[in-house]
C-alpha cells in the first residue's frame, strides 16, 4: 500500500473537527497529531511547516493527523484562544484510539507550530494530569508561542524538541528562551531562519526525523 491522504471528521464540543489524515506506506508503527498556527492569521493544516512535520512523521511510519482548528475550513465553532482547541485535541486523541484500536497502545507524537505549540503543550499537560493516559513518545514545538496562549501553567518533558528561528519576526527568540529557561528545555536555534522557516524546511525536517528516530526506537 502506498502513502495516501484521507479526510476524517472527529467530534468536538463545538462540532465537527475536520482533519486530514496522512497514511504511510505499509503498516503504521504509531501516529502523530500535528497542530497548525493561529486560525485568525491564516493558520490551517496546509501550512508548509505543518505539512513538513507531517511528512517527517509519515516517513518514520506514523499516521499523521492534521486537524483544522475551530472556524478553519470545515471545522465548526469559533476561535477560543487555545482553551476550546485543547479540549478538541483531547477529543481527537480519544476518538483516534477508538477508531484505530491497533494504534491505541502504539507510540504517538504530538507536534505543533506557533499557536499550535500552545495547544500541543496544554494537551500534553492535560493528558499527564489524567494519570492513566498514554503520553506521547515525543513532544515537538516549532516556533513556540506557548506563553502567548497559555491558559494555565503547564509542565512538559525535559526532552521536548523546541526549534526556533534565529530571526523569528513573529515570536522573538528571547520570548521562547524565557519560556524554556525555567523548564530547563534546550532550544535548537536555526541560524537565519524566520518564523515560517522559509528556506529552512529541510533543516527542520531533519531535526524532526532525528528526534523521531530516538523516540520511536
Amino acid at each position: 500500500m502506498s502513502a495516501r491522504t484521507e479526510t476524517h471528521a472527529f467530534n468536538g464540543a463545538a462540532g465537527r473537527i475536520d482533519c486530514a489524515v496522512d497514511w504511510p506506506a505499509g503498516t503504521p508503527r504509531g501516529w502523530a497529531l500535528v497542530l497548525h498556527p493561529h486560525p485568525l492569521q491564516g493558520g490551517a493544516r496546509e501550512n508548509k511547516v505543518v505539512t513538513t512535520l507531517s511528512r517527517a512523521c509519515v516517513q518514520q511510519g506514523l499516521v499523521a493527523v492534521r486537524p483544522n482548528f475551530r472556524g478553519v475550513g470545515l471545522s465548526e465553532g469559533a476561535f477560543d484562544k487555545s482553551v476550546g482547541e485543547t479540549q478538541d485535541m483531547l477529543a481527537v486523541v480519544a476518538q483516534m484510539r477508538e477508531l484505530h484500536p491497533e494504534l491505541a497502545q502504539a507510540p504517538w507524537v504530538l507536534a505543533g507550530f506557533s499557536f499550535g505549540t500552545a495547544v500541543a503543550a496544554q494537551t500534553y499537560a492535560a493528558l499527564a494530569e489524567q494519570g492513566d493516559a498514554v503520553l506521547p513518545s515525543a513532544l515537538m514545538l516549532m516556533g513556540p508561542a506557548v506563553n502567548r496562549f497559555q491558559s494555565h501553567e503547564v509542565q512538559v518533558p525535559g526532552d521536548t524538541l523546541m526549534v526556533h528561528g534565529e530571526e523569528d519576526e513573529v515570536v522573538p527568540l528571547s520570548e521562547a528562551m524565557d519560556w524554556a529557561r525555567p523548564r530547563s528545555i534546550p532550544v535548537v536555534v536555526v541560524p537565519g531562519a524566520s518564523h515560517f522557516f522559509h528556506g529552512k524546511l529541510l533543516v527542520l525536517r531533519q531535526l524532526v526525523q532525528a528526534q523521531l528516530k530516538v523516540a520511536l526506537d
